[in-house]
């Protein structure tokens, strides 16, 4: 990604990324559709109310591995391999002990997030098995995470691809088998997603140990080196709590929501699950930014960072500008997807979550840009940063309009913090890259 028009690399390598990621949105998706057309409204709320837990672990292994790889895409790009097999030691190390200490955590903290959460009493039995057995599995998250995350820093977007096609069509088999024939219920949604995971991580091992000799590792290059452990443990930690306090603005979202019973729970859930494969793109995008400025740093390029900063901000406004008619006009259709005569307060909930959210995907796309822009950088405190800004401000939104507006006050809060993250990012993102500049020259 270091020589060539911005724009014709972006986008080739965008494409298998953003089909990767809706496919790995289809694992959410395809669970909660199984789940309310077979299971109904109860089961519905349950997975949802369980549903920020699961993409705080989520977020965290996706932090972690995004953080990481970077350092692999910086050495990459300076055509350091000695440098790169270290690089993916360190991450592979790091990533083992992270996932411990989360499993650890969460297992003994589990009962009372159940009621921090506010999650009713009729869904916690539903929810807690739900998030527990994912929580237990979040190997199989991590693993895949990581190799994908560095595949992607080499230039590979591909082979992700596959292994997520693979595992989703195996996520929905097993998820009907398990809830239908087998009547394992809620838990069977669970173990569905924990089983594909596995397979999308193994088919990833699989493909480098044949294919991709750049990435088989020896063992001097698992020698613990603290200074290198340190390096990589200084990216991926901010990214990860970064992503664990969106995670967490999340969670708090949920925690409101909960307080209005099943019927909105459900709406909520479904009109977020939709909004989570609209985003898409964005979120591709953005990726896709953290390796080609990851790759332009380590050459020192600036003025291609700057390009490709400025015509994917264009194109984030013009899909904008698309998916809000798109999700207008059709969104409600595809919440229908989710239970079979949803009722009138469901299709109301979802409804007034995409009128005040859908017009401010502008937003949300800059900071997806300049979020990772700074990420391939090399600056992964300025991430967790933007995430404080924008976890206080849609907690702090949340709390002030909700008592005077209803739902309509959780609906507001997600716009008014994007507004707010995406103005900090890209300050941040003018501002130091023309220290960078300078201290290139």
């Amino acid at each position: 990604m270091t020589s060539g028009a911005p724009l014709r690399l972006i986008f080739p390598f965008m494409v298998p990324l953003l089909i990767g990621n809706l496919f790995q949105q289809l694992y959410n998706v395809s669970d909660v559709i199984i789940v309310g057309r077979m299971l109904g409204v109860e089961a519905l709320a349950a997975v949802g109310a369980a549903s920020p837990l699961f993409l705080l672990t989520v977020f965290v292994t996706f932090g972690l591995s995004s953080g990481f790889s970077v350092i692999t895409g910086q050495r990459f790009g300076a055509k350091d391999m000695d440098g790169v097999h270290r690089s993916i030691a360190s991450c592979i190390t790091l990533s083992i002990i992270c996932v411990t200490l989360i499993v650890i955590f969460y297992n003994i903290i589990i009962d009372p997030l159940m009621v921090w959460t506010n999650i009713p009493a009729n869904l916690v039995g539903m929810s807690k098995s739900y998030i527990m057995i994912i929580v237990n599995g979040l190997w199989a998250m991590m693993a895949y995470n990581l190799l994908a995350a560095i595949m992607r820093a080499l230039g590979d977007s591909k082979t992700p691809l596959y292994a997520l096609i693979l595992s989703t069509l195996v996520n929905i088999l097993l998820a009907v088998t398990f809830i239908g024939p087998l009547g394992w219920g809620v838990p069977g949604s669970a173990y569905a997603l924990v089983i594909a995971q596995s397979i999308s991580a193994c088919f990833c091992i699989t493909y480098i140990y044949i294919n991709n000799k750049n990435l088989r590792l020896s063992a001097k290059d698992f020698t613990l080196n603290p200074k290198e452990l340190w390096e990589h443990f200084r990216m991926g930690m901010p990214m990860a709590i970064h992503f664990s306090i969106l995670g967490l603005g999340i969670l708090f979202m949920q925690t409101v929501t909960n307080t209005f019973g099943a019927e909105t729970i459900a709406g909520f859930t479904a009109s977020i699950r939709v909004e989570q494969l609209a985003t898409q793109p964005l979120v591709s995008a953005g990726l896709t930014m953290a390796v080609f400025t990851a790759q332009n740093y380590g050459a020192r390029k600036f003025n291609r960072i700057r390009e490709g900063v400025k015509k994917m901000s264009l194109c984030s406004l013009a899909y904008g500008l698309v998916a809000t008619v798109i999700i207008f006009t059709q969104g409600e259709n595809v919440v229908r997807l989710f239970l079979d005569n949803p009722s009138k307060d469901v299709m109301n909930a979802a409804h007034l979550y995409f009128t005040y959210s859908i017009p401010f995907y502008f937003f949300l796309g800059q900071i997806f840009i300049y979020r990772n822009t700074l990420q391939g950088l090399g600056m992964g405190f300025l991430p967790m940063c933007g995430a404080i800004v924008e976890l206080i401000t849609r907690c702090g939104s949340a709390l002030f309009l909700t008592p005077i507006l209803g739902f309509m006050g959780v609906c507001l809060a997600e716009p008014i913090s994007w507004f707010g993250s995406s103005s900090l990012f890209a300050g941040a993102y003018f501002y130091f890259i023309r220290i960078l500049e300078k201290k290139a020259k």
